[in-house]
């Protein structure tokens, strides 16, 4: 005896209806109730499509009329298929609004190294991709006409369940089928397709021609629609390129813009003159530095227009120059150059006047061994030290180390 029948009066039915009078109930309900046909009976549809799904699968029936739906929802199983899919399964897309078409492949993802001269010149390349095609001698078949035929252990579905019973909980084991190998079909070998051996598909080179635009982003995604992997009664998924620009050794993007880091003499910084840049297009750049204007270190120009190119437009970003200064070695020139070079730079700072109780010392510095500084306090308590190093260093050269004489 039944413990519920709010399913079976769903499809108009007895408790003790067969497989058959379930379907045949059902599918004159679903003709009825379907939305295309009746707009309005919508909730009808799903209610009865509910039940059939349960009702039509032996083990959630069993369940069901030992325990209900209460015994369903604690075995995981009272979720069930979508009903417009249910009808698609039994009618085969009666009405035109029904039909959904073909499951969808994944993409295929594939990133690509670039150079920063690529993105801003722009490049068309060549890309070998390895793909899964329809198989060509049995068109998708993986076998004779007629030698496949369905699993008659999983009914065509590629798996079974299993109920395994937990306490007052009865537990639902998936597992892929032992028959067909989570295939669904059953082939026999002499019948199998010889080029792809009943997989349905080979696997193919594909040449893409990959159209890299100038003013393109690292991270930026390259599609080729329907290009990804192909399978029988599946749309293929894309072939996508990620776009991974590598460190370029001079610049670096921000944006439309592009950072330089000029490291130029102390004359040219104080003095004035002319130091070069290597673009990207194979261009050199020519800048003026003009007599009296002084280049401090970490200083920032720029230059309009002579940036990267925005995406699919006609203008440019900015070139920033961030300014190093290369200073001479210690010990460098003579005591006469010294004094030569006190008379024409600005003044020294005066030295603050002290009042005469102060005891004045007079110290002597020497380079500094950072290394054993670090060894000695760990790298946590040598941090900001190092922080404030850096900050002090970071427009004064390349740090001269002079020996105490």
């Amino acid at each position: 005896m039944v413990r519920e029948t709010k399913l079976y009066d769903s499809l108009g039915v007895k408790p003790d209806a067969s497989e058959s009078e379930l379907r045949k109930a059902y599918r004159k309900l679903a003709l009825k109730y379907h939305p295309d046909k009746n707009p309005n009976a919508g909730d009808e549809f799903k209610e009865i499509s509910h039940a059939y799904e349960i009702l039509s699968d032996p083990q959630k029936r069993e369940i069901y009329d030992s325990m209900g739906e209460e015994g369903l929802s604690g075995s995981g199983m009272g979720g069930g298929m979508d009903a417009e899919d249910l009808f698609s399964q039994l009618f085969g897309g009666a009405f035109g609004g029904t039909q959904r078409g073909p499951r969808r492949g994944k993409d295929m993802i594939h990133h690509l190294k670039v150079k920063l001269e690529d993105l801003y010149n722009g490049k068309t390349t060549k890309l070998a991709v390895q793909k899964n095609v329809i198989c060509s001698a049995c068109e998708g078949r993986g076998g004779k006409e007629g030698a496949v035929h369905e699993c008659t252990t999983c009914k065509g579905v590629g798996y079974t369940v299993s109920m395994r019973q937990m306490g007052p909980m009865v537990q639902q084991v998936q597992q892929p089928c032992a028959s067909c190998k989570g295939r669904g079909e059953i082939i026999d070998e002499k019948d199998k397709c010889q080029l792809c051996q009943g997989n349905k598909v080979i696997r193919e080179r594909k040449i893409l021609e990959l159209h890299i635009d100038k003013g393109m982003r690292s991270g930026q995604r390259i599609t080729f629609a329907g290009e990804g992997d192909q399978m029988p009664k599946v749309e293929p998924g894309d072939i996508v390129i990620v776009l991974d620009q590598v460190p370029h050794e001079r610049f670096q993007r921000q944006g439309d813009d592009l950072v330089y880091d000029a490291q130029i003499d102390l004359l040219t910084a104080l003095a004035g003159g002319k130091f070069a840049i290597p673009h990207l297009d194979d261009r050199v750049l020519m800048i003026d530095i003009a007599a009296g204007d002084v280049i401090r270190p970490g200083m920032v120009k720029q230059i309009p227009g002579e940036g990267m190119p925005t995406y699919r437009h006609h203008n440019k970003g900015a070139l920033l120059i961030k300014f190093q200064i290369d200073f001479p070695p210690c010990h460098w020139t003579d005591p006469s150059t010294i004094e030569k070079l006190d008379s024409i730079l600005p003044p020294r700072p005066e030295l603050p006047s002290l009042s005469q109780d102060k005891h004045i010392e007079s110290a002597t510095m020497q380079d500094a061994d950072l290394q054993h500084i670090e060894d000695e306090y760990g790298r946590h308590g040598y941090a900001g030290m190092k922080d404030e190093d850096d900050e002090m260093g970071e427009g004064a050269g390349p740090g001269v180390q002079c020996a105490q004489q």
